[in-house]
């Protein structure tokens, strides 16, 4: 009974969500809340609450001040460089911005924190996916899948989990791992170029010009200041305003045959007038966020405090009267609401799932279902059950609770723990999207997408990619 209502009550919560019949905060919050009645246990829900809200409490303080500290690092200019440099890369095509957006998300997730590589990445390319009209959800699925395939890294959890629930070492798990785990980043390039193709498709090559002139006539009658705050693109800024057009010939036709010159003047759509920028602090912010990159990986302090000492440093130097801190605290604290909320809300749907015993029942049926022939083939199974599992609970969950229950029975059939533990990453790419995961909710915050539209995208595309990944793993003699 309590696995069928496990079921029913996710199912029921992604499609109200999908469906936008209910805010995701409200769903998280309501559903859980009702089922728990249903199950018997509603005198229960307060502890199950408190239970969830005390373990997802230091996700949320980090969650917290890491968008002071990155909405900090924004309005000071610190990422205004990456943002030039693929604005010259990209040259307003769609295609090469999709691109560059799984790049920037594979590169900056080699910190291990999800919730690090999509503030970096939102702050970075929102700006460009907003002027040139592109669809959001693109940018959300192309991060959040490249993220997932790079979530597998020793240092970024999964395979530390799995290594410590099968009593292995973790270097042994990832790096034979690290060829399939190429071929699935591949399979993410490649598809963020297809979809990149869809967009040039729609929207056709731009010069930077034409899109500031376009977003100037749009700028009469658009009342939204709030991006002024919160993107590194100014919103038709006094100093982009100024320049002279430089002749194009077309839609972008003759973008690669401008000099240097011309490029230099076409890529200032930063504005650098901006009264928040910090020049002269510029190496100092680089190194602090450096430094406190290296401080996550090396795990010299816990995440959270890392992140409050941070944000308290870079509001402190670059603002250093109270009343810019304040503003820059307003400018941000939108953020910083729906995110917290998010996380809070989503401690009411996993203390239930965990405190009623759901998500047990859940995954102990899933594993009876298995039929006795496939025995030798457990680490095929595992590849396959991690996809559904790490999506409908949480990785503690799943690699603590159902990992070794799957590998002893793999053992039985000599499977080793090593193949049901490299079988067990494959999930991951699915997982970053999970309505479980805390960092999937500042990935669509910061983006302004709707959960449910989110959900809807990149689960078909998120799924392919933990295929090509146990798919490489079987033909290389992986899994």
């Amino acid at each position: 009974m309590l696995t069928i209502l496990g079921f029913t009550m996710i199912a029921t919560f992604l499609v109200l969500i999908m469906m936008k019949k209910m805010s995701p905060i409200a769903a998280l919050v309501l559903i859980p809340a009702l089922f728990c009645v249903f199950v018997g246990k509603g005198a229960k829900l307060g502890d199950y609450v408190i239970d969830g809200v005390t373990s997802l409490a230091p996700t949320a303080a980090m969650l917290m001040f890491a968008i002071v500290y990155f909405g900090v690092m924004i309005d000071v200019g610190l990422f205004d460089p990456v943002v030039r440099g693929i604005l010259k890369f990209a040259k307003a095509d769609p295609m090469r911005i999709v691109v560059g957006t799984a790049i920037l998300a594979a590169i900056v997730s080699l910190d291990g924190d999800g919730s690090t590589t999509f503030m970096i990445t939102v702050s970075a390319m929102y700006p460009l996916y907003k002027r040139l009209k592109m669809s959001l959800v693109v940018m959300t699925g192309v991060a959040a899948m490249a993220n997932g395939v790079m979530n597998t890294l020793p240092w970024g959890g999964p395979t530390a989990r799995a290594a410590t629930a099968l009593k292995l070492d973790a270097s042994d798990i990832f790096v034979p791992m690290i060829p399939a785990l190429a071929v699935g980043l591949l399979g993410v390039f490649v598809l963020s170029y297809v979809l990149g193709k869809r967009e040039r498709k729609r929207l056709g090559v731009l010069t930077l010009d034409e899109i500031l002139v376009d977003e100037k006539a749009g700028e009469k009658v658009e009342t939204k200041v709030e991006e002024t705050e919160t993107v590194l693109v100014g919103a038709g800024g006094s100093g982009s305003g100024a320049k002279t057009p430089v002749a194009t010939g077309g839609s972008g036709s003759g973008i690669d045959a401008e000099d240097e010159a011309g490029d230099a003047e076409r890529f200032q759509v930063l504005d650098p007038n901006r009264a928040t920028l910090r020049p002269k602090l510029y190496w100092f912010n680089a190194l602090l966020t450096l430094t406190l990159l290296t401080a996550m990986i090396m795990e010299w302090l816990p995440i959270p405090v890392l992140f409050l000492i941070g944000a308290a440093l870079a509001l402190t130097v670059n603002f250093p009267h109270i009343p810019d801190q304040k503003a820059r605290l307003a400018a941000h604290a939108d953020n910083v609401l729906n995110v917290s909320g998010m996380v809070f809300a989503a401690a009411v749907f996993t203390g239930v799932l965990q405190g009623t015993g759901m998500v047990d029942h859940m995954a102990r049926w899933m594993v009876d279902v298995i039929p006795d022939g496939m025995g030798p083939h457990m680490a095929l199974v595992t590849g396959i059950l991690s996809l559904p599992l790490t999506y409908f609970m949480s990785n503690d969950g799943f690699y603590f609770g159902v990992l070794p229950v799957l590998a002893e029975a793999g053992a039985a059939h000599g499977v080793t723990p090593l193949e049901m533990a490299r079988a067990s990453l494959v999930g991951q790419p699915l997982h970053m999207s999970s309505p479980l995961v805390p960092a999937v909710y500042v990935l669509v915050g910061m983006a302004k997408v709707e959960f449910g539209d989110h959900t809807r995208f990149v689960v078909k595309w998120a799924a392919l990619t933990c295929l090509i990944i146990l798919g490489a793993g079987i033909l290389f003699g992986i899994i």
